[in-house]
């Protein structure tokens, strides 16, 4: 089943003719082989139970190639845009991707502190680091301030 969000994908399906006269070059197949191999792995975390959701990012040319994986073993998804070139792929408990649509609405560098806080612990990111990660956008200090920003990042002991 085939599960998109409101933000429009730009993703159409080749022909199968298409398909065919595609000529991918050793280092495009290297590529399309190593995108998979990460996919792969995903869902084997997937289906271990070390994860609930997932998100993937890929390149546009090779989302056809990680759907038909997902469908073929029954895995919802949502689909987001992430630039040009590449695009999201959340996946995993349908309760989660039921989240995941209520809030990511927009590109995740637009996301609130509290909306990147939560798709953190949401990925399973280490709880700490997304905690130290919103002190520091809820205050205004960049990723690289390095403590420079007059004491409005945790200090670190």
């Amino acid at each position: 089943m085939r599960t998109t969000t409101a933000i429009p994908t730009e993703i159409k399906a080749a022909s199968k003719r298409e398909q065919s006269q595609v000529r991918l070059s050793s280092a495009e197949r290297e590529q399309a082989q190593a995108t998979l191999k990460v996919l792969m792995n995903h869902i084997y975390e997937l289906n271990k139970g070390v994860r609930h959701m997932v998100l993937f990012t890929c390149n546009k040319k090779y989302s056809e190639l990680a759907i038909q994986r997902l469908e073929s073993q029954g895995i919802p998804y949502v689909l987001q845009p992430a630039g040009q070139q590449n695009l999201n792929v959340y996946f995993g408990r349908r309760e989660c991707l039921e989240a995941i649509r209520l809030i990511v609405t927009r590109p995740l560098n637009q996301l609130t502190p509290e909306e990147d806080f939560i798709l953190g612990a949401m990925l399973g990111y280490d709880l700490c680091a997304q905690c130290e990660r919103y002190c520091k956008r809820k205050n205004g200090c960049k990723s690289e301030c390095n403590g420079k920003c007059e004491g409005k990042c945790i200090n670190r002991n």
